[in-house]
């Protein structure tokens, strides 16, 4: 069967940088080749580049972004901890669910969907909690949340609160500094801004977090302490094999993050930046409704309100069939009423944006 070439204009997966593509098909190197270790050392000195890091131990994990979410609580909720979550948004309530499962003490402070995190509300729900977890860019709503004024405040108040940040959908599609910020231990995907086919989490953790953690979590495979002796080296300096690391999908983003550095992150965030205002401009001007709080609208992912009478799913399928065009419908009960348009990595081009628009305003006027 003939594979047809999309434009994935979604939530995700978007279409992959040229270099991302390249690494895919370069040869193939064991997990333990010195030339694969080299590099994976180097995909980790790129990530903290882009993320603002100086973490040792920042890293891409095996898996999806989920993943990275996964490892975040595994490794670092004792039972019994006090866990605050933002919850803005589908993946604020899946925070919930996966700190749930490893005992923590879930601490929900809800708020309307397409609406950034209330500062105030968060710091108001637990006077001492052991962690503080938020998504930077809901990818669910559109909407960006003040991390930086978040880390600032926890900090202020108690520096043995750790902040778990989601960057799935803001990493390599605006400026990020963790270490700035305050961040303790992030996690993200490959398959959004950063311009790579999903498959890996990039993950990073602080020293301060570090030393915290369960030494011996209730996994095996998201186990740090030995995921970390196979990429950063034990304590002798060698390398402990731990699992057969994915190397191609290594090698792809190693050259995505490449193509990133070398453009530089602020280029970067102003290319995002640019098509996202465009495509948000645009759609206003076709008399559409953005979705995501005014002032805090992402200019990777908008979210559109479908007008009343339109058929999400009928216009979704025609621009798919018609034109080779993917955008993404809502999450939970918005599902039906509200459409997701992305415009990361490579696809953050103002080509795209009026490939899109005139696209759209042909399928509406049928």
């Amino acid at each position: 069967m003939a594979l047809v070439e999309r434009s994935l204009l979604g939530p995700g997966p978007s279409n992959a940088y040229p270099e991302a593509t390249a690494g895919l098909a370069a040869p193939m190197l064991g997990h333990l080749d010195p030339e694969f270790l080299a590099m994976l050392d180097e995909t980790g000195r790129r990530l903290r580049t882009v993320w603002g890091t100086e973490n040792l131990r920042t890293l891409p994990l095996s898996g999806t972004g989920s993943i990275g979410m996964e490892a975040a609580f595994v490794n670092f909720v004792h039972p019994g901890d006090a866990v605050v979550v933002a919850v803005n948004g589908l993946f604020g309530e899946r925070m919930c669910d996966v700190a749930s499962r490893y005992g923590a003490e879930v601490v929900r402070v809800d708020h309307d969907w397409g609406q950034p995190v209330d500062i105030e509300r968060v710091l108001a729900a637990h006077p001492a909690p052991a962690m503080v977890a938020a998504v930077h860019a809901e990818t669910s709503t559109g909407v960006r949340s003040d991390i930086k004024q978040l880390g600032a405040a926890l900090r202020e108040r108690d520096e043995r609160t750790l902040l778990i940040a989601d960057c799935v959908t803001s990493i390599a599609g605006e400026q990020i500094d963790l270490d700035a910020w305050n961040v303790d231990i992030a996690y993200a995907g490959t398959q959004k801004c950063l311009g790579v086919p999903p498959g890996l989490a990039p993950f990073t953790v602080s020293e301060r977090a570090w030393q915290s953690r369960v030494e011996k979590p209730t996994t095996w495979y998201l186990d740090l302490g030995l995921i970390g002796n196979y990429v950063t080296g034990g304590a002798s300096g060698g390398r402990a094999y731990h699992h057969t690391a994915p190397t191609a999908m290594v090698a792809s983003l190693h050259d995505a993050l490449g193509r990133i550095v070398d453009e530089g992150m602020p280029a970067v965030a102003a290319r995002h930046r640019e098509a996202g205002e465009a495509l948000q401009a645009g759609l206003q001007e076709m008399g559409l409704k953005l979705f995501a709080a005014e002032g805090h609208r992402l200019h990777q992912l908008t979210s559109v309100v479908v007008p009343e009478g339109v058929n999400s799913a009928d216009v979704r399928k025609q621009l798919l069939n018609d034109y080779g065009i993917e955008i993404g419908g809502g999450a939970g009960q918005y599902a039906n009423s509200v459409w997701r348009i992305g415009l990361m990595g490579n696809n953050a081009r103002l080509d795209r944006v009026e490939m899109l628009l005139g696209a759209l305003k042909r399928v509406l006027a049928r």
